[in-house]
């Protein structure tokens, strides 16, 4: 009796052979540069459906009996949106003139007075309060909305209580 245990025959068949498995080309017919190139290509308008530009072939169109729509469009082709237009429509119907709040003249000649009393440039202002030297500038010639968190920094750095920025 030897050490090896053989077999049965019928388990001897289910045991897969250990030959290589093919790949690559032998795969059966695969070629790795089988790629063809692909072209995409935009259609172009159909015979049929040919928009009319032309009055002329509209109105024979319409003598024929043929269905025809027109529609006018209102800056087509153009890269604007539809809402540009209802706001200027809006603009030109409303009569008022439309302007920023401004500083008021007390405002801007209080904020001159309270900087040069502490003898202060505007810029040395704009650095007290982290604000640019154009704020104050423009502050003092009455061109800056007002905030009034800025006007709250201008009222401690200067020690004075500023008029409300109307």
């Amino acid at each position: 009796s030897s050490e090896h245990f053989p077999l049965p025959v019928s388990r001897l068949s289910r045991v897969p052979s250990l030959a290589a498995m093919p790949s690559g080309p032998a795969l059966g017919g695969y070629q790795a540069n089988d790629w063809s190139p692909v072209v995409w290509q935009k259609s172009g308008p159909k015979a049929g459906s040919k928009a009319s530009k032309s009055q002329s072939e509209v109105n024979a169109a319409r003598r024929s009996g043929v269905a025809v729509e027109t529609d006018k469009k209102f800056g087509g082709g153009g890269n604007s949106s539809v809402s540009m237009t209802s706001t200027a429509k809006k603009l030109d119907e409303n009569g008022e003139t439309f302007r920023h709040a401004t500083v008021s003249h007390e405002f801007k000649q209080a904020l001159q007075q309270a900087r040069l009393a502490k003898k202060m440039s505007q810029a040395a202002l704009a650095t007290a309060i982290n604000e640019k030297g154009s704020v104050i500038n423009e502050y003092e010639s009455g061109k800056a909305i007002p905030k009034g968190d800025v006007i709250n920094k201008l009222n401690r750095a200067l020690g004075v209580r500023l008029p409300k920025a109307k």
